[in-house]
Parts: structure tokens; C-alpha cells; sequence
């Protein structure tokens, strides 16, 4: 096993072996195994949290959300000691945002954390899991690989944990979601073109496989669309449960 390729980024595999390799496919067999332990890991500590007491949630919450920030330092430590720092490894995609967002929930115990959280959070982070877009390095035995899949399993289990925990999302919220969702994208749409990077893939649609299949539908010009349709799709999945539940 070269430890080498251990350190390497998708940027720089990329440069060197082309975007389109794979270091496994698609729901293959480790993609599978993959999946499999991050749901059994998810599925596991929220049973155990509802068991637990008001005190022991409580840590449980501070030990996800270090886990989140430890896991995110690791691929910043990473890319700067070993010389791959560039402006894309900013924690400014979606994702990355929301550990912030969970320090921010975790300290200050807010609603409008817990609902974005659970409206875009979960549904973005699983997606993320199920296609991932870090699929070009060397090996799944990376930094970078580990790391992308560790911190989405923890990005979807820290919004569950709220709600077996007794929090209750609300589609009278819903604009709040958007308010925050719209807001962050618009600077960062600018900041995509000053710096040359792609956060929430909103200025590139490759190396994505949602936003590719976005641009075979609607063009590379109109791809950004896509995300209405889509937007709307994953809030009716998550707040139709809510929505029958209070019938």
C-alpha cells in the first residue's frame, strides 16, 4: 500500500490520472460496504440516544459536533502540509457549512439551526453518500475518501439525533430554510467566480453526478435549474411525514 497516495487530494489525483478515474465504482462493492456501515453507525446511535438520559444527549450532541470539526481540520491539515492547499478547500460547500451550523446548534441551541439542519442537511448529505463526487483518487484507503464519507454520516446523524431527541420540524419554517439556503448561495455564487471554485456547484456543473445529470436535461447554460425542481422534491419528502403525522 503506498502511503503516498494516502495524503493525495482529488485535485491532484485528478491532474494526474485524468476526471474520469475511478478509485471504485459506483455501488460497487465497496461503495456498498460503505453505505452499509454508515447506515448501521447512524441507525445504532440514534437508538442509543434515545435511550439515554437528558444529560447524556447532551454530550452526545458536543462528541458528534467535535467529530464533525476534527474530521473537517483533517482534510484542511492535510492539503496544507502536504502542499495541496488551493481556494476550493475552503469549508464553504453546503456541507462544510452545516458543521458549522451544528457548533453553532450545539452552543446556542437554536430552532432555525435544527430546521435547516433537518430540511437540507440530511437530504444533502445522503445524497452526497449515495453519489459521491470524490470517486477520482487512488484508492478508497484515502484521506480524502475517508474523510468525505465519515463526515457525511456524521452530517446525517446529527440532525436525527435532534429529532429522536424530541425536536419537531415545521413547514411554517420552510421559508426560514430557503432564506438561509438562497442567502448563503448568492455570495458564494461571486466568491465561485473571484476565487475560480464551485462551492454548491452552482458556477460548474461537472465532476457532480447530480448536477452532470442537471446538464443533460437542461444544457450546461440552465443546469443551475435543476436545483428548484430538486429543492422542492427533497423538502416534500421530509415534511411530508410531519405534515400526515399532524392530520
Amino acid at each position: 500500500m503506498n502511503m503516498n497516495n494516502f495524503w493525495k487530494s482529488y485535485a491532484l489525483v485528478e491532474a494526474e490520472l485524468g476526471a474520469d478515474h475511478m478509485c471504485y465504482p459506483l455501488f460497487g462493492k465497496i461503495h456498498l460496504i460503505e453505505l452499509a456501515v454508515s447506515a448501521l453507525f447512524i441507525l445504532g446511535m440514534v437508538l442509543w440516544y434515545r435511550r439515554a438520559a437528558a444529560g447524556t444527549r447532551r454530550k452526545f450532541l458536543v462528541a458528534v459536533t467535535v467529530l464533525l470539526l476534527l474530521d473537517e481540520a483533517a482534510l484542511l491539515l492535510d492539503v496544507a502540509l502536504t502542499g495541496q492547499w488551493d481556494w476550493s478547500y475552503l469549508p464553504l460547500h453546503l456541507c462544510s457549512i452545516n458543521v458549522f451550523v451544528c457548533l453553532y446548534n450545539t452552543v446556542f441551541d437554536r430552532n432555525w439551526c435544527k430546521e435547516e439542519l433537518y430540511a437540507l442537511c440530511i437530504p444533502g448529505a445522503a445524497l452526497a453518500l449515495l453519489c459521491p463526487s470524490w470517486l477520482c483518487l487512488y484508492s478508497w484507503w484515502s484521506l480524502v475518501n475517508l474523510h468525505s464519507v465519515s463526515i457525511h454520516a456524521l452530517l446525517v446523524l446529527y440532525p436525527l439525533l435532534l429529532v429522536a431527541g424530541g425536536y419537531r420540524p415545521s413547514p411554517r419554517r420552510i421559508p426560514q430554510v430557503l432564506a438561509f439556503l438562497f442567502g448563503s448561495a448568492l455570495p458564494i455564487y461571486f466568491l465561485n467566480k473571484t476565487l475560480n471554485t464551485n462551492f454548491y456547484f452552482l458556477n460548474n456543473p461537472y465532476g457532480n453526478i447530480i448536477t452532470s445529470t442537471f446538464t443533460s436535461l437542461l444544457g450546461e447554460k440552465f443546469y443551475i435549474l435543476g436545483f428548484l425542481p430538486a429543492i422542492a422534491l427533497a423538502l416534500a419528502v421530509m415534511y411530508l411525514p410531519w405534515r400526515e403525522k399532524r392530520r
